[in-house]
Parts: C-alpha cells; sequence; structure tokens
C-alpha cells in the first residue's frame, strides 16, 4: 500500500484533555484579579488538582467595585487568612453546572468550601447568590466547564462576614 491510499487520522480538539478551574482562570483576563489573589493566597495548586468544585468566580469589574485599597490590603501577607476564607468562600465543594443552580429551591442555603453558606435566589429568571452580609452577585457567565469542576463567573465580590 503506498502512501496515498494510507487513512489518516484526523486530528480533533477532542483529543486535548479538558483543562483544570486554575488554567482556565489563567487564560481569562477577565478574572486577573482573582488569579491574584488565588496565587496570594497560596490556592492556584488546589485548583490544579483532581476535584470536584463551582467557583463562583468574581470578575475584574466585580473586585473594582470594592472600595478603594480593599484588593490591596488583602494581598498583603499579614492578611492571608483572611483572603483564604473570603476565596474559599466562592467556593462549593461539588460540581453545579447552570442545570443544577437553576433547579434549587428559592432560599436554599448553600455550603461552601469556607463553612458558611450563601443563600441561593431566582431574581427575574436569574441566578443569584446572597453572600453573610446581606451582598448579592449574579451569574454573568455560566458553564466554564473544567476537568475538576465548573466555573461560573459573577459580578459582585461575596463576603462570608
Amino acid at each position: 500500500m503506498d502512501a496515498s491510499t494510507t487513512p489518516v487520522a484526523p486530528v480533533t480538539d477532542a483529543a486535548a484533555p479538558m483543562k483544570s478551574i486554575a488554567e482556565l482562570a489563567l487564560a481569562n483576563p477577565a478574572v486577573s484579579t482573582l488569579v491574584a489573589a488565588l496565587k496570594a493566597a497560596g490556592l492556584v495548586d488546589t485548583f490544579m488538582n483532581p476535584g470536584e468544585y463551582t467557583v463562583l468566580a468574581p470578575t475584574n469589574d466585580a473586585f473594582a467595585k470594592l472600595p478603594e485599597g480593599t484588593v490591596e490590603n488583602l494581598l498583603k501577607p499579614e492578611n492571608l487568612e483572611m483572603l483564604k476564607s473570603i476565596l474559599t468562600y466562592h467556593v462549593i465543594p461539588k460540581v453545579a453546572n447552570a442545570a443544577t443552580v437553576m433547579s434549587m429551591a428559592e432560599g436554599s442555603m448553600v455550603p461552601t468550601l469556607n463553612g458558611v453558606e450563601l443563600k441561593f435566589h431566582m431574581v427575574e429568571g436569574k441566578p443569584v447568590f446572597e453572600d453573610a452580609k446581606g451582598g448579592m452577585a449574579n451569574v454573568v457567565d455560566a458553564d466554564m466547564m473544567a476537568s475538576n469542576g465548573v466555573v461560573h463567573a459573577i459580578d459582585a465580590v461575596l463576603m462570608p462576614m
């Protein structure tokens, strides 16, 4: 058989491994502030490794809504535990894609990796998470699937305290 009749297997992206949550975040400039916070807190490796997570990822615009100097203050080494607490408050320790989120009952309490629960609401047909201080975060981009879970971009930083 000569080379002109030999079948060639097509090359597809389906063969490429799915990116981890951390790899998705590192490649997305819209969450660069979140990436900087994850690096400062030493949590990037956590989201590179296998697991089952749902990350509610505040966008750069969400961080920009915080009072001036808040992000810079949180990134200081002496505030590491507070930063970790806030970041893990944005992580649900199971995979919850948009369909799962949308099926939750109004007012459901959602456990987080932090240990403090979020409250779930539907507002004008859209999913919203309420933090411990009554702050609300809308899901603005859902179902960014990763090898170790799913990421939903949100428009506010949730506060556990």
